[in-house]
């Protein structure tokens, strides 16, 4: 982009307010990674997102950006309730997309030699892929109770405990959902997906503590050396996206409506207070309960796989919640800003919440260290638990990065794994994986991504979080 981008810290860049922005924008990279982040136009959507009204402080990209449907992936903005807007755009197609950690009682010399019985269990109990459908069909009413009461539903269901619902954002349940919001086509199209993985970059994982940096929060969350950990990356399916689609519709008109001038009509929105806001904002949260939903499932049957394939005990497995939160979501918070608190609706499109210590949200078991951050690196490499810090909040409104970021299309990635055998690779390191197709291995080979390391010592040197552990992946289911 032409817009010079001034350095702030070895960590935060920012492009000074020019034109019709409202405020800067700011990216947070280092010096080596920015040339890779201005290659696309992730930067200029930052600073597009600076032109839309009550807009407040700063518009973020975080170090793992990249371009996106209106908000870059990895944006973060904040809206005032009354001058503000609620953007689409601004959550993304696949609402709710977040990521769960559970820890194991079991360390890792306790199961290697039985690791692909494991990863082929887990393969086959939970449905993955292109329109996959799940084990359950709903019926209309109680996909309702589903849209109502996400993981609290499937709870009082049988799949699961109370305990998981502490250690997920929102306690697994969105205030403000209404299932009536959402189109019937989005409701179908939900209808037979709960507890399913889906496609794309959605992943379940086996794998290992690796490395602990900071004892006392790892010890706070369970965490020990050795121990065998499951990721679970998924989101609101087919709901989720036809849920978004419905929203731009009616929100290109409601930008023309209210007079909004916009950069790209992929930014359309409306006030967060006119009808077409408020109708948004409670289909979104319903779509946020969904996802709550379908992760819950999926750890209820990985709980069932895993103890038939290791043949042990719901005690010996042991398979605990340490934290779940979301990567594309808009919600109503307070933060402080120049030093009066006051609610905000912040926007996180591939960004994760980072709350510091004592905030009220967190986990009380939690409260001391600060909220667990989860950034998956990519099948190949690693990733990593971290803690949100005071700093995040006073800086970029309690967020963070979610990942390690693509540095290839998937049709780039493709073209690179031909004449490849990526599952060979990869197991030659250690790592088995599965997948419904040999295309979406190719799609999401280890190169395809920013190396997840960079992205986090960014992070983590910006203060918006603290490294707790380093995780390696042992076997990968992929979507």
């Amino acid at each position: 982009m032409s817009t010079p981008i001034d350095r702030i810290t070895d960590y935060l860049f920012e492009i000074p307010q020019t034109g019709k922005m409202r405020v800067p924008a700011r990216i947070y990279a280092t010096a080596n990674m920015l040339p890779d982040i201005l290659k696309d136009r992730a930067a200029e959507q930052a600073a597009q997102v600076a032109w839309l009204p009550g807009i407040v402080g700063y518009s973020y990209a975080m170090p793992d950006v990249h371009w996106g449907y209106g908000f870059p992936i990895g944006g973060v903005a904040a809206f005032d309730m009354d001058k503000g807007i609620i953007s689409p755009g601004g959550v993304g197609y696949d609402i709710n997309c977040g990521v769960r950690l559970l820890r194991t009682g079991l360390q890792r010399s306790e199961i290697e030699s039985r690791l692909r019985p494991a990863v082929e269990a887990l393969f086959r109990a939970i449905p993955s892929g292109v329109g996959s459908t799940g084990k359950l069909k709903l019926n209309e009413k109680e996909e309702k109770r589903v849209l109502e009461n996400g993981a609290l539903w499937a709870v009082r269901n049988g799949y699961g405990g109370e305990e998981d619902l502490d250690k997920i954002e929102e306690n697994g349940r969105m205030a403000g959902a209404d299932p009536d919001q959402i189109s019937a086509r989005a409701r179908e199209r939900g209808r037979s997906q709960l507890g399913t993985l889906g496609s794309g970059n959605h992943f379940i994982e086996l794998g290992v503590v690796d490395e602990i940096y900071d004892p006392r929060a790892a010890a706070a969350m369970g965490l020990r050396l050795d121990q065998i950990t499951l990721f679970i990356h998924t989101g609101s399916r087919g709901l989720g996206h036809q849920v978004c689609d419905d929203a731009i519709k009616e929100m290109l008109h409601a930008a023309q409506k209210y007079g909004i001038e916009l950069p790209d009509r992929q930014l359309c929105c409306a006030p967060i207070s006119s009808p077409e806001g408020q109708r948004y904002l409670a289909a979104m949260s319903a779509a946020v309960n969904f996802a709550f939903a379908n992760r819950q499932m999926i750890t209820h049957w990985a709980r069932e796989a895993l103890m038939q394939a290791w043949s042990i005990s719901p005690r010996d497995l042991d398979l605990q919640v340490v934290y779940e939160v979301a990567h594309n979501i808009a919600k109503v918070e307070r933060h402080t800003v120049a030093g009066v608190e006051r609610p905000l609706c912040v926007h996180r499109k591939g960004a994760t919440r980072a709350f510091g210590p004592h905030h009220p949200e967190i986990p009380a078991a939690y409260r001391e260290i600060g909220q667990p951050v989860l950034i998956p690196g990519d099948m190949g490499r690693c990733s990593y638990l971290l803690t949100g810090t005071t700093r995040a909040m006073s800086d970029s409104f309690g967020s963070a990065c979610h990942g390690a970021g693509r540095v290839m299309s998937r049709t780039q990635a493709v073209k690179s794994a031909r004449g490849r055998s990526v599952v060979r690779e990869l197991a030659e390191r250690g790592i088995l994986v599965r997948a419904e197709s040999s295309e979406t291995i190719a799609e999401e080979i280890p190169e395809a991504y920013k190396n997840v390391t960079q992205v986090v010592d960014a992070v983590a040197g910006a203060g918006l979080a603290c490294k707790v552990a380093k995780l390696k992946p042992l076997g990968v289911i992929k979507g």
